[in-house]
């Protein structure tokens, strides 16, 4: 999974990745819309195949890729977990500062004196 959030971490990649959920793509069709190298895009498309995201294949010298979502399941789920906890902590929050008569936490009570 870390290799899953290193490669989501750059804008460029997860560009790349909305591109191949389209479907398909030639590693030089992907690379058309960006201002770098075809070989800066080789060497991301390389990092999206090592976190398992991207399968390339080849077919003489054309270069295919692929989306491979199922790394990004495992992502989601690590990260449902979290939004459940901080939902929880947040609306516990809120409940509190509700609790109190007049919207000051108990802290802010003690201050005023």
């Amino acid at each position: 999974m870390d290799q899953v959030f290193h490669a989501l971490a750059d804008p460029t990649r997860r560009l790349l990745l909305e591109r191949l959920a389209a479907g398909e793509r030639k590693v030089g069709e992907l690379a058309e819309p960006f201002p770098i190298s075809l070989a800066a895009i080789s060497k991301h498309v390389r990092v999206l195949e090592q976190a398992g995201l991207v399968e390339r294949r080849i077919e003489g010298r054309s270069h295919y890729c692929r989306l491979r979502p199922e790394p990004l399941a495992a992502a989601e789920q690590w990260l449902s977990f979290y939004e459940g906890f901080w939902s929880q902590r947040l609306n516990a929050l809120e409940t509190a500062l509700q609790a109190a008569p007049d919207g000051k936490s108990t802290k802010e009570k003690r201050q005023d004196g």
